[in-house]
């Protein structure tokens, strides 16, 4: 059997400081026997020489376009626009199996070339629990800027930073306002993140789950004041929060931390916006009176970039060693059945897309 060749690039977005291997793992990859490539990526929080230290060969960023026809591409994010024809096995959150903006458009490109997209939030086990996932601190983060903007704290741009300097800020401090807050989809991974930095706040939020979203009481979920949403639908449920409740004058919710960030889907549980927000603008005003203050950033990990990618790496690790396993046969299947959905499972080689798809998580 030939060795599985992965081919780590680097991520095209400036504010993406994650990675899915981190260098202790690559060590255990490489000496398992997978060839690895790692793209020298000035932004990662692991520098390229770290994974050269552990017998990985390095390249130029964005070099992964030639890499040989049976190199898997392994990243996180959102691929560029080019090329226009993807010929290789990739490795990523693609966010376009829910028909989001510009998903028909990214697996036109992989159809064209004959490649093929294996999502990592459909890498599941047998009982369909995803093997590896950023939703913890996701979570945590969600909540962490929604105190922070509560307390006045929040500055921007915001920059990357480790947990225990995030931790200090979250601390309360005297004359601190006191809040009440939400958490809705709290038993799941990104809600017990959001949970924990509510207690390191020293806030103790209200938690949600499926009983108590089941029977929506939403006149109880705009009486709190901060809303950590960490649901992410799989089936047309009832909004939470709908553009008819941003006017209404008895809403006492002024804060909407959307950690979800499903804009564009039509099983987008938070209508109220259509588009995110960003590091350089963290926070957006949705409406004055009463006021709603949105922050829905979708790649929150990457403010906690070096926690989040070792506990990441850690779990997708024995997946990679056991790259012939069938939680890649489902990634599989589960881009075909996409591509059937979206009527671009045949190539289209005289129309190439143009653009593929904006990636969250």
């Amino acid at each position: 059997m030939t060795a599985l060749h992965l081919w780590l690039r680097h991520e095209v977005r400036s504010t993406e400081r994650r990675t899915p291997v981190v260098p202790d793992d690559a060590r255990r990859l490489v000496g398992s026997g997978v060839r690895l490539t790692v793209e020298d990526s000035p932004q990662r929080v692991f520098p390229a020489e770290e994974y050269e230290a552990v017998g990985a060969r390095i390249a130029p960023a964005g070099s992964w376009v030639s890499a040989p026809d049976d190199a898997v591409i392994l990243g996180l994010k959102e691929l560029p626009d080019e090329p226009p024809r993807l010929t290789h096995r990739h490795i990523f959150f693609g966010h376009a199996y829910k028909r989001q903006p510009g998903a028909a458009d990214l697996l036109r490109r992989f159809t064209a070339g004959g490649g093929a997209l294996l999502d990592l939030e459909y890498l599941v086990d047998d009982q369909g629990r995803r093997l590896a996932a950023f939703g913890y601190w996701a979570g945590y983060l969600g909540a962490a800027l929604a105190v922070l903007q509560e307390r006045d704290r929040l500055t921007a741009p915001l920059r990357p930073t480790g947990k225990d300097e995030l931790d200090a800020l979250l601390h309360p401090a005297p004359g601190d306002r006191e809040f009440t807050a939400l958490v809705v989809g709290a038993l799941g991974r990104s809600g017990r993140g959001a949970r924990a930095a509510f207690a390191t706040a020293g806030v103790e939020p209200t938690g949600w789950d499926l009983a108590e979203t089941r029977d929506l009481d939403r006149r109880a979920l705009l009486d709190h004041d901060v809303l950590v949403n960490c649901v992410l639908a799989t089936t047309p449920v009832p909004p939470f929060v709908r553009p008819t409740d941003l006017a209404d004058p008895a809403r006492r919710l002024r804060t909407l931390s959307d950690v979800t960030c499903d804009v564009g889907s039509p099983l987008n549980v938070l209508p109220v916006y259509d588009r995110t927000t960003e590091w350089t603008d963290p926070v957006r005003r949705l409406t004055e009176e009463p006021p709603l203050d949105l922050i829905a950033i979708d790649n929150l990990p990457s403010l906690l970039p070096r926690e989040s990618a070792t506990d990441f790496s850690r779990d997708l690790l024995p997946a990679l060693l056991d790259f012939d396993g069938a939680p890649w046969d489902r990634c599989l299947e589960r881009f075909h059945q996409a591509c059937r959905e979206l009527g671009v499972d045949k190539a289209e080689k005289d129309e190439p897309a143009e653009e593929g798809a904006s990636g969250r998580v």
